[in-house]
């Protein structure tokens, strides 16, 4: 901690991340193993977090993230739009086929980001709020690809024809971006994908992580 910081924010900020990182919430005394900081200190936090509904405690005192940070999340997908833009319309113009950035959410893969070629004579119309299970399509199993590889580079997924008929897709993961799981993607109305796609949309997944950053 510097002069400049609040370590009470930042124990605060510390506790949301764990309470993120558990599917079954936390208690005071396992909140405050992992904080260093004694129970009293952890109530407080809790405390203060449940008043803007950012936590949440059970019936059995195991606290969890609350519904407040949906509020939080909401604003989340604009400014990533935002960032993934110029990388998004670079791969669009330079491959000739729509390129999107996806997001999980829940047990779906999102299109937040959808840019469209505009030298082409005809290409798939792909709409930002498509949504589509993780287990079909380029962009849910290249992030499903890196969830089984979290210490390795998982490359590019090709796949053909699983969300439209007579449409392939190519997607990489979004890498080393905290807090975001996703993919940059390419859809085109072809029974193959060139080989240059591929190296092309990991390429452009790193401008976006980077971007993230």
């Amino acid at each position: 901690m510097t002069a400049e910081t609040s370590q009470t924010l930042d124990r605060g900020l510390r506790v949301l991340k764990l309470l993120a990182d558990t599917d079954h919430g936390l208690t005071v005394t396992e909140l405050s193993q992992r904080l260093g900081v004694n129970r009293t200190v952890v109530y407080r936090l809790l405390a203060t977090l449940e008043q803007h509904a950012l936590v949440r405690r059970d019936l059995g005192g195991r606290a969890r993230v609350g519904l407040g940070v949906l509020g939080l999340g909401r604003q989340v997908h604009p400014l990533v739009r935002e960032a993934a833009m110029p990388a998004l319309r670079s791969l669009a113009e330079d491959i000739g086929a729509t390129a999107h950035l996806t997001l999980v959410d829940g047990a779906e893969a999102l299109a937040v980001a959808v840019v469209e070629p505009t030298w082409t004579d005809y290409h798939v119309a792909y709409r930002a709020g498509f949504r589509h299970p993780l287990e079909r399509g380029a962009a849910g199993k290249a992030i499903l690809a890196a969830r089984r590889q979290p210490a390795a580079d998982p490359g590019y997924t090709l796949t053909q024809g699983e969300l439209e008929a007579g449409a392939s897709g190519a997607a990489a993961p979004l890498l080393g971006v905290t807090g975001v799981e996703g993919s940059v993607g390419v859809v085109m109305l072809s029974d193959v994908v060139p080989e240059r796609v591929g190296s092309r949309v990991v390429d452009a997944a790193r401008e976006v992580a980077e971007a993230l950053r």
